[in-house]
This record gives structure tokens, C-alpha cells and sequence, in this order.
């Protein structure tokens, strides 16, 4: 890889810290039966230990981004790793429920401070025409993690004991740190002073969305645990976006959105990723409720999905620049839509398994050039000195997309059907599968219309070396096309 300021070193270590937190995303889900027993409460109750991690997680991404730009992507990072064993530790030593839930908060946030940071690490430390090689490689160990994430987890509960499960982090976390201190470069996004306010605002206003849109799986969308978090957050991010109009160091630069590349691709962003995460959660639950297969024999048939992003990201990175990312990213989610469409057609009580391999194949391929091509895409729109914020925006995009997929599609298939049998679980699937499709139709339709990459003209020929530090010109805010990205 032709890399500058130490390349390989970073993504080597960006690399296994994004492994890490997107394994604990998961890995947490085969041993609950067992952390039930262990603290006599209800699985019900014991799902917050996946629910804390994913709301601190989506609603901090773009708040470490944005710590991260003022000060210092390297120390922030460094922070977020080792925030995150600390939380590893704790979980491990919970002596009850709450202290693992609140564990998984804290590891929540950590793990919100890795990703975007990691992603603004590696993009700067390899050479332009090479970074989205490197971006893909970045999403193929996370998306590696989610695959085998349960398989990790079931296996250290089987031959060993639950608090491994979290205890596992802590050794890879003590050499990480270290090393990030001593291969990463440090850098800085364009605006030397924090504007407090807006991100108050943003992180508060993200909170009452994510946190009624994840109470909405279980309360339904008339609640009013679910309609108030989420009526003030909204208020909250429309006092942000009125915010951030007037203030000179804005969290998140208005003009950003006003560039259409960079609205559309984030706006695919939420709508694939919420299209197609809302139906695997509940096509995870198919195979075994319905189909009876055990959560070890249902995870080992999911591998041909789950692995294929694997596979695919690398030649996602390497053919983007020769086909177009755009075009990749319309027969991503062309091909996502496409496998949900054949899920809902063939779902039944009776359905063989090998009936919905080939779903499973094509929904893999769709993933994976997802994976690999959404946060490059997003990135082309911006300049360099911009990138940690829009890898900040462009991560909740997604999360949150994730969320508001599993909300929406959980709430259609409780409204028509449940868990009361088979035929009423498909009677409940089969409409949220359409949905899923039809989100994801729209997502292969803003991603047609995202332009291939942003004008020329717009483009400066070089970025100087202070350009991290400098305040913010017109000529220096402009948007540079891919080939012309220096490193930072």
C-alpha cells in the first residue's frame, strides 16, 4: 500500500479498534440467556445491554467528530480506546443488570469516539489515489466483526464463562493505546474554537430521536415514552440547524448541505442502511421462530450474507474508481431491494432454507459494496480539512439509520402479525420485508441522482501543510474531487 506518515500503521491500528467495537455491537446477544440467569431478570430487561451501547453510540458520533476536529483527532481517538476498555472492564466486573447496562453505555460512547476518528485517521495517512482502498479495508474489519461477532460470544459462553465476553477487550485495548500515542499522526479539523451550544444541541436533539425511536420497538409509536423524546429532539435539531446558521465556528457547516453530493449520499446512507437493518432483524428472528433452527445453527446459515461483505469490500474499493462509485452504490442498493423483494415473495412456514440462499447471496453483495463505497462517497464532497465532521455526520446518518429501520419495520410487522405462531409471525413479516424493499428502492433512486463527483472547477490544486490550523477561506472551503485529496 502507498501510504504517507506511516499508512499501514494506522490502519493497522484504526483497523483492529473498529474490529473491536463493531464486535461488541453483537457479541453481547448469544450470552444473554446466560447473563439472565446469572442476575435473575427478564431478557426483556437484559436487552438494554444491546440497546445502551446502540443509543450512545448513534447519538455521539458526531460529537466525537467534532471533539475530535478541535482537539486533536489522535488524542480523541486515544481517548475513545481507552474509554472504551475501561467500560470493557466494568462490564466484565458488573455485579449487576443496571452496573452492565451502564457499562454498555459508557463502551457505547467509546465506541462512537473510534469510528469516525479512525475513518479520518486512515483517509489521511494513505496517499489520495489509494484512500478508498483503505476505507473499504476499514469497512471489511468492521463489517468481519458483525459477521462472527455472535460466534465469538456463543463460543467464549460455551467454554468458558460470560464475562469473557467482555474481558477479551481489555489486553487489545492496553496494546492499542500505546501504539495510537506512537504511530498516529495528530490533526485537527478547520476551526480553532468549540461551538459549545451547537453541539449541546445536536447530541441533546439526537438523544430524544434514537432514544423514542428504540422505545418505539416496544411501546409502539403511540406511546407517549415514544412521541415526546422524539417530538423534543426533533425541536432540539431544528434549534440546531437555526444555530448553526449564525454562529462563525459552525459544528456542522450549513454549506455542506447545500452541496448536493453531499446531502443525497448521506441521505443513501440513511435509507440503506435503515432499509436493510430493520429486515435483517427481523429475518434473523425467522429462522428461528419460524424455521426452528437454533440461534448457532440460524447464525451459521446467515454466514453467506454476513460474509460476503467480507469478500466484496476490497474489489468495491478497487473497482470504484474504474466503474464509479456511483454507479456501485446504485447496484448496492439495487441488488439489497432486490433480495428483500425475493424474501417477501418466498417466505413462508414451510420454506426451505435453500430457497432463500440465493436472497442471501445477492443482499451480501449489495451490503458489501454499501460497506465499502458510503463513506468514500460522502467524502468526495467535502475538502480535506472537513473530513472529520462529515465521517462524523455520514456514521450517524447510518446509525441512526439503523435505528429508525428497526423501529419502523418492527412497528409494521407488530401491527400485522406477532409472535403467536408461525403464520402469524409471516403474516407480520411479509408486509415489513415490502417496506424494507421500498426504503431501499428509494435509497438506489437519491443515490442515482448523487452526482458522480463534485465539479472540477470547485477544486484547488493543493492543500498547504498548515491548512488544518488556518481559519476558513472561500477558496480554501472549497470542494475537491477525489484525485486531487491531499493527504492531511
Amino acid at each position: 500500500m502507498n501510504v504517507r506518515g506511516g499508512g499501514l500503521p494506522t490502519f493497522l491500528i484504526t483497523g483492529v479498534a473498529a474490529f473491536m467495537a463493531s464486535m461488541d455491537n453483537l457479541v453481547v446477544t448469544t450470552a444473554l440467556p446466560t447473563i439472565r440467569d446469572r442476575f435473575d431478570v427478564s431478557l426483556e430487561s437484559l436487552e438494554w445491554t444491546v440497546n445502551a451501547y446502540t443509543l450512545t453510540y448513534a447519538i455521539f458520533l458526531l460529537t466525537a467528530a467534532i471533539l475530535g476536529d478541535r482537539f486533536g483527532r489522535r488524542r480523541v481517538f486515544v481517548g475513545g480506546v481507552a474509554l472504551f476498555t475501561l467500560a470493557s472492564a466494568a462490564a466484565a466486573l458488573a455485579a449487576s443488570a443496571e452496573l452492565l447496562v451502564l457499562a454498555r453505555a459508557v463502551q457505547g460512547v467509546g465506541a462512537s469516539v473510534i469510528f469516525p476518528l479512525a475513518l479520518t485517521l486512515v483517509v489521511q495517512s494513505v496517499a489520495p489515489e489509494r484512500r478508498g482502498m483503505a476505507i473499504a479495508g476499514l469497512s471489511g474489519m468492521s463489517g468481519l466483526a458483525i459477521a462472527i461477532g455472535p460466534w465469538i460470544g456463543g463460543a467464549i459462553v460455551e467454554l468458558g464463562d460470560w464475562h469473557w465476553v467482555f474481558w477479551i477487550n481489555v489486553p487489545i485495548g492496553l496494546v492499542l493505546v500505546p501504539l495510537a500515542f506512537r504511530f498516529l499522526r495528530e490533526s485537527h479539523g478547520p476551526y480553532s474554537r468549540l461551538d459549545v451550544r451547537g453541539t449541546l444541541l445536536v447530541t441533546s436533539g439526537l438523544l430524544g430521536v434514537v432514544y423514542g425511536m428504540v422505545r418505539s420497538t416496544t411501546l409502539g409509536w403511540g406511546n407517549p415514552q415514544v412521541i415526546v423524546p422524539v417530538a423534543v429532539g426533533a425541536g432540539l435539531l431544528a434549534w440546531f440547524v437555526l444555530w448553526e446558521r449564525r454562529v462563525p465556528n459552525p459544528v456542522v457547516p450549513p454549506r455542506l448541505f447545500r452541496s448536493r453530493g453531499f446531502a443525497l449520499s448521506n441521505l443513501v446512507a440513511l435509507l440503506v442502511q435503515g432499509g436493510m437493518f430493520g429486515a435483517v432483524f427481523l429475518l434473523t428472528q425467522f429462522l428461528q421462530h419460524v424455521l426452528r433452527f437454533s440461534p448457532a445453527g440460524a447464525g451459521l446459515r446467515t454466514l453467506p450474507w454476513t460474509m460476503m461483505p467480507v469478500l466484496v469490500a476490497p474489489l468495491a474499493g478497487v473497482f470504484g474508481e474504474r466503474i464509479g462509485v456511483r454507479r456501485l452504490m446504485v447496484a448496492g442498493a439495487v441488488l439489497q431491494g432486490g433480495a428483500l423483494a425475493w424474501f417477501a415473495l418466498v417466505v413462508s412456514p414451510e420454506v426451505s432454507y435453500l430457497v432463500l440462499l440465493p436472497a442471501m447471496v445477492v443482499a451480501g453483495l449489495g451490503m458489501g459494496l454499501f460497506f465499502a463505497l458510503s463513506a468514500r462517497q460522502t467524502l468526495d464532497f467535502v475538502s480535506t480539512r472537513e473530513e472529520g465532521v462529515a465521517s462524523g455526520v455520514n456514521n450517524a446518518m447510518r446509525q441512526v439509520g439503523v435505528v429508525m429501520g428497526i423501529a419502523v419495520l418492527s412497528g409494521l410487522f407488530a401491527a400485522t402479525g406477532g409472535y403467536t405462531g408461525a403464520e402469524t409471525f409471516v403474516s407480520g413479516l411479509r408486509p415489513a420485508l415490502w417496506a424494507g424493499a421500498a426504503i431501499l428502492a428509494l435509497g438506489a433512486v437519491a443515490a442515482l441522482l448523487t452526482p458522480a463527483r463534485p465539479p472540477a472547477s470547485t477544486a484547488p490544486a493543493s492543500a498547504s501543510p498548515t491548512e488544518e490550523t488556518t481559519p476558513p477561506t472561500e477558496e480554501t472551503e472549497a470542494v475537491r474531487p477525489l484525485g486531487t485529496l491531499q493527504s492531511g
